[in-house]
């Protein structure tokens, strides 16, 4: 009986020693690499964003000046950020409208994003940032699932203040022939 109590705490105790190991290494004492930077940065984004849409050049589906939502949300203990797009103008519903999603994780020492795209694949981005690191810039690296209706291709998070950024999406479209989406967002919440 004891045996069958002592064997969970174990295990428990256990996988609780392994998840504190790997919070020391990423501990605030050890220099963080530009990657952990540019991550911790864009973790500091989490909330909900409201602004307009700009789209260059202009698509039947989507005008100008369109409000677009962006929710932001830090999961998984720290080690990834939750990115929805979703036009707050429709019915919340995923499976009839665009509502993509993006998750950016440290991968080694790169900030990698995918995005599950409502085109029906999966592009995986890597980061680089700017010099005063307020601009995260994702270059295409792959992509998983059929492109036969185009990809997203690149995407750069530029803050200009704690309740100010702008997101720029590049949609490859069939052809490469890319379609640049520009979102100027404030924090709503």
């Amino acid at each position: 009986m004891k045996l069958q109590f002592m064997l969970p705490c174990v295990v428990l105790l256990a996988a609780t020693t392994a998840l504190a190991q790997h919070e020391m290494k990423t501990s605030a004492t050890q220099p963080q690499s530009d990657a952990q930077k540019s991550f911790s940065h864009l973790k500091s984004l989490a909330g909900t964003w409201r602004g307009p849409v700009t789209v260059d050049p202009p698509q039947p589906q989507i005008k100008n000046g369109e409000p677009a939502q962006i929710s932001l949300r830090v999961t998984s203990r720290g080690n990834a950020l939750v990115h929805e797009m979703n036009d707050p103008t429709k019915p919340d519903d995923p499976t009839k409208y665009d509502h993509p999603v993006t998750m950016f994780y440290l991968d080694n020492d790169h900030l990698t994003l995918i995005h599950y795209c409502d085109a029906g694949n999966r592009p995986r981005m890597v980061a680089r940032t700017s010099p005063d690191g307020k601009t995260v810039e994702f270059d295409f690296l792959d992509v998983s699932g059929s492109t036969d209706y185009g990809n997203m291709y690149h995407a750069v998070f530029t803050t200009v203040d704690a309740n100010h950024h702008i997101e720029d999406w590049t949609f490859m479209m069939p052809g490469n022939k890319p379609v640049h989406a520009r979102m100027d967002l404030t924090r709503a919440q």
